[in-house]
């Protein structure tokens, strides 16, 4: 199992929000396919899977908050 985390996303963002799921659970992912898109007030991000597998959880809907550290998906 692998835990989705945000990365640091610059010195600084504090928060980003979820944009686009790109994948919902249940389904087939591979390693640095796009999963999400995050977007802060000075960027958009498109975060890539890191592992290969099959979408356990989304644990953040689009539209909320996040934070870098915050573990938002989990792949198994």
């Amino acid at each position: 199992m692998t835990e989705v985390t945000v990365p640091n996303l610059g010195d600084a963002v504090v928060s980003a929000t979820v944009s686009i799921w790109h994948y919902s659970p249940g389904d087939s992912i591979k390693k640095d396919d796009n999963l999400v898109e995050l977007v802060t007030d000075k960027a958009v991000f498109n975060l890539p899977s890191p592992a290969a597998g099959t979408i356990k959880q989304l644990l953040f809907s689009e539209g909320e908050t996040i934070k870098p550290g915050e573990v938002i998906a989990i792949i198994d």
